[in-house]
């Protein structure tokens, strides 16, 4: 699987995956069509907060992700939060997402790694597990 930064061309499909991975038992939310397009608009014009990337094997897209970045007064560092890590059906127990998870290590071996998973998405709360992350005893909110 090679990694390489989301691109204009990438819009249609990228955006096709949100509205798959949104409307999925994965997420909690399932944002909007007016949502999807600002991330992927933020992603494309060089935001300092948030970077996208599509995933490939060979010519083909086989997932997308997203890294939001920020700093953590809680941790005392900047802080990276893996806000949406998708693979097509067809591509999942392939290894990527934990090639995903260490991607983001390496590009940000300073900050410390942050997610949110549904409990209920076993097969992503264990490759998180796999690699290192723990579930931390708060909760989180929102206004």
């Amino acid at each position: 699987m090679t990694i390489i930064p989301m691109r204009e061309k990438d819009r249609g499909e990228v955006l096709a995956m949100m509205r798959t991975f949104y409307a999925s038992p994965a997420v909690s939310t399932n944002g909007s069509e007016e949502i999807f397009r600002a991330d992927i608009d933020a992603c494309l014009c060089g935001s300092p907060y948030l970077e996208g990337f599509v995933l490939t094997e060979g010519e083909a897209t086989v997932g997308y992700a997203m890294l939001a970045r920020s700093f953590s007064t809680e941790f005392g560092k900047p802080c990276v939060w893996v806000e949406d890590l998708y693979l097509k059906p067809e591509h999942c127990e392939k290894g990527y997402g934990t090639q995903f998870l260490r991607y983001a290590a390496e590009r940000y071996p300073e900050a410390i790694l942050r997610l949110e998973v549904e409990a209920e998405n076993a097969r992503a709360v264990h490759v998180y597990r796999k690699n290192g992350y723990g579930e931390l005893p708060y909760v989180e909110m929102k206004k």
